[in-house]
């Protein structure tokens, strides 16, 4: 089955938390601080694998989670980070942010990686928190939560050329004249399901990658017919031939049929309607074909496309068209990439606090908080001080001064309930 659109959720590793020890050894009662520093979590790293051609791995398998950083560990023993978890995709594997919808990535080379959720950082030790005046601490720094999203992939084909038309106009015939590809062929619409690529050997040792892809039909632009399946892969692409059926046998008028195919990638994107197009008036062997071939040029060439007779069936006619391809190749520049100028670590915005009131307490919450509270001992007094001294430095004291607070009110961090003193 070939899949070509997943959603998935990654998130990189939580940090290690940081140790609160003390060195206990013979003959040393009163040890220091020795608490090690918790490693950092492992990073979601996202790779390309020109093994692979589908998504087909992300069917069953939705989230994916990276390793976290180890723990601390007394006599200054940092914990150990966490490994990075590397997710292969195909080449043409574009990576969007659900929540924005921003483009994070665009993986087209073999080898090309991207981390797209960075491990939290381990805590600190208590031994950090050693001061000439505070030489016991028995607080330690939790370790920063990964970073998490969910990302939708979408599988793009990466070709130079992509063959457009509507069903049964030979275009798979067409493709197997033209490379080693061999696509399933048959005399009924719809057999090609999923895009097929191969490789022109074309004169003078040059080559290009040419994508058949599934016939269109009128309105897939509104996703009809598999219609937004079938246009993706067709944006990555430079030019676009158009294959008709010159004969009109199934009574169809190729000069319809192209007009009402670049409505559909008109109306899917501008871009895709600018590339430069050729048009293969194909089965030029079948009778009626003649009388086409003098329609489609008198309407099409005075616009700039050229019109190329073609048979797919008994291989003729092909040379001029790939002359012409490799010209336009030569001039036209490499497409842009689709990734967005956007940091993919900014996009995950947190506010450092919030105060709410709910019914008679002050509520704070936010990663700050999380992180405070991960690292104080409020039995211990050296940690309390330091626990005020952060709310202080944050702004956590004015803000809820801001928010009305007095002396006596209540307010809660998490687990923590204390009256507020001025």
């Amino acid at each position: 089955m070939f899949v070509d659109v997943v959603k998935i959720h990654i998130q990189a590793g939580n940090g290690g938390n940081g140790a609160a020890t003390f060195r206990r050894e013979k003959y040393v009662p009163n040890g220091g601080p020795d608490g090690g520093d918790g490693g950092h979590g492992g990073n979601v790293v996202f790779a390309v694998d020109e093994g692979l051609h589908t998504l087909m791995d992300f069917r069953y398998k939705k989230k994916f989670k990276a390793e976290p950083g180890q723990n601390g560990q007394s006599r200054n023993k940092h914990g150990r980070n966490g490994e990075p978890l590397i997710i292969k995709v195909p080449p043409g594997t574009i990576v969007r942010d659900v929540d924005t919808g921003f483009v994070l990535a665009d993986l087209t080379a073999p080898g090309q990686t991207k981390v797209l959720a960075r491990g939290g950082r381990g805590g600190w030790g208590n031994a950090h928190f050693a001061t000439a005046t505070r030489q016991a601490p028995k607080f330690a720094r939790d370790g920063e939560k990964g970073q998490e999203r969910w990302v939708i992939l979408e599988l793009k084909s990466i070709a130079d050329v992509g063959l457009v038309g509507f069903p049964n106009v030979g275009k798979s015939t067409m493709l197997s004249v033209l490379t080693a590809a061999r696509p399933k062929i048959a005399d009924y619409h719809f057999t090609t399901l999923t895009p097929n690529l191969g490789v022109v050997e074309a004169r003078g040792n040059r080559s290009f990658i040419i994508a058949d892809i599934p016939g269109l039909i009128e309105g897939a632009h509104t996703g009809s017919g598999l219609g937004h399946d079938f246009l993706r892969h067709i944006e990555r692409t430079r030019i676009l031939v158009h294959v008709v059926d010159a004969s009109s046998m199934e009574g169809r008028d190729p000069v319809k049929d192209f007009h009402a195919i670049n409505n559909e990638l008109k109306s899917y994107s501008e871009k895709l309607a600018e590339r430069p197009q050729l048009l293969a008036a194909n089965k030029m062997d079948l009778p009626g074909s003649s009388e086409n071939i003098e329609r489609l040029r008198d309407e099409l060439e005075p616009r700039g496309i050229k019109v190329f007779p073609v048979s797919a069936a008994q291989g003729k006619g092909f040379q001029p068209m790939l002359d012409e391809i490799l010209r336009l190749l030569d001039e036209l520049p490499p497409l842009p990439a689709f990734e967005d100028e956007v940091d993919v670590y900014s996009l995950i915005v947190e506010e450092p606090f919030q105060i709410t009131k709910e019914q008679d307490e002050f509520v704070v919450s936010g990663p700050v908080v999380d992180k405070l509270l991960g690292m104080i001992n409020l039995e211990d007094y050296d940690s309390f001080q330091f626990f005020q001294r952060v709310l202080r430095k944050r702004g956590i004291i004015d803000a809820l001064r801001e928010k009305g607070i007095t002396d006596g009110d209540t307010v809660r961090m998490g687990d923590v309930t204390f009256d507020f003193v001025d």
